[in-house]
């Protein structure tokens, strides 16, 4: 392994283990009682889109058949993003001034700007990502990874977009027809960021893993509706037809992926625990897609817009990433006893039942469903930060 690759894989390791840590703290927050705005800073901002950085330094230059021009950038956007999102939370919860939360935002978008920066000098030339590093042994799928590649920019430019929004409504600055705060930057970050690169990369990583192709309409139509879904829905929140329009074609994408993935897995005869546990994201994603249509064509409703957004962050998202993680470090190579592929499978199966009792609990408005649904997904988290810990642990002593 070259000094620049160890370097990356190093802090990739170390947004991935922050990630864990963010993991737990929201899963105790939501547990308490904390409100919407807090689970959606560590959720989304802590969880869900470390992770997304730390893999992203590590995937994205190489599906674009690059190298990382910058090796040390993962090192200096981490302590960035870690402060960001901790002065974000506590100011979400109320426990500083709201001054807090301006450095935060300001902290956050310094990250940003480093990831998207570092990311955009080493595609320099090949932002369209026609040149993909595919084997010629697999050139069959070429075409599908070109098409990926793609939609990768796009979701560097929700990044900015989302990160954005915010910060100039912060300190007075218009924002155009896009809001600076509620809904419109989260899902900007969340639906324009984060699942759109889980579309592209996962149309790329997920049939290396399950060593099966998947199907090029649903690829044609999952990438485009994701990539305009977001933006429609940014735009318009509050209702209207474009709105109604931006839901159907987030629904869409995440249907159209949820189905991709489950004939991928049927088709292979690849099993690993990570393997499974994305079956039970893709199940949440066709809850989340249900629940974002109905509100879109019924109206808000506060229980149904909780479960939507637990069952996006945590079900969807999160499980997503918790599974994808057991890929690049599979508990076999744990070094505390005890822990290993049952225990990632039972936290896997912990967080997505949890997330289940959970969102159902909260469409019929049964308070200990809820809390007992909480409760498991909080010692799933636990259970998969061992799991992790574990195997980082078990690297350093092989001396990787």
């Amino acid at each position: 392994m070259s000094t620049a690759t160890g370097t990356v894989s190093r802090w990739t390791r170390g947004f991935v283990a922050a990630g864990v840590g963010w993991l737990v703290c929201w899963q105790a927050a939501v547990l308490v009682g904390a409100g919407r705005s807090v689970a959606v800073v560590l959720g989304l901002y802590g969880f869900v889109l470390h992770t997304v950085f730390g893999k992203g330094y590590a995937l994205v230059p190489a599906y674009f058949d690059r190298s990382l021009s910058f090796p040390r950038a993962p090192a200096l956007h981490l302590p960035l993003a870690v402060a960001g999102t901790a002065a974000l939370a506590a100011d979400a919860a109320g426990l500083v001034p709201g001054r807090w939360g301006t450095a935060g935002g300001l902290l956050w978008a310094l990250g940003c700007a480093v990831f998207v920066g570092s990311l955009g000098w080493s595609l320099r030339g090949n932002l369209t990502g026609r040149e993909t590093a595919t084997a010629k042994a697999k050139a069959d799928r070429r075409r599908v990874d070109r098409f990926a590649n793609v939609f990768v920019p796009v979701a560097l430019a929700y990044l900015v977009v989302g990160t954005a929004l915010p910060n100039l409504g912060a300190v007075g600055l218009p924002t155009g027809p896009l809001p600076a705060v509620g809904p419109a930057p989260s899902h900007l970050l969340a639906a324009g960021t984060a699942a759109l690169l889980l579309f592209a990369v996962g149309f790329r990583l997920l049939p290396r893993f399950l060593v099966v192709a998947p199907r090029r309409p649903l690829v044609a139509v999952v990438l485009p509706a994701g990539a305009l879904g977001p933006l429609l829905l940014a735009a318009t929140f509050g209702g209207g037809r474009w709105f109604r329009i931006g839901a159907a074609l987030q629904a869409v994408a995440l249907v159209g992926f949820a189905v991709a993935y489950v004939d991928m897995f049927v088709r292979s005869d690849r099993r690993r625990v990570g393997l499974y546990g994305l079956l039970v994201a893709a199940a949440a994603a066709v809850g989340v897609a249900a629940l974002g249509v109905h509100m879109a064509t019924a109206g808000f409703d506060p229980g149904v817009a909780d479960a939507h957004a637990r069952l996006a962050l945590l079900g969807f998202l999160g499980v997503a990433v918790v599974a994808v993680s057991y890929q690049f470090y599979p508990p076999a190579v744990a070094s505390l006893p005890g822990v290993d592929d049952r225990t990632a499978g039972a936290a896997l199966a912990l967080l997505g039942v949890g997330v289940g009792l959970e969102a159902g609990g909260l469409l019929a408005d049964s308070g200990s469903v809820v809390v007992a649904g909480r409760t498991a997904a909080l010692v799933g988290a636990l259970g998969h930060a061992a799991v992790v810990l574990a195997v980082f642990r078990g690297r350093q002593n092989r001396g990787r």
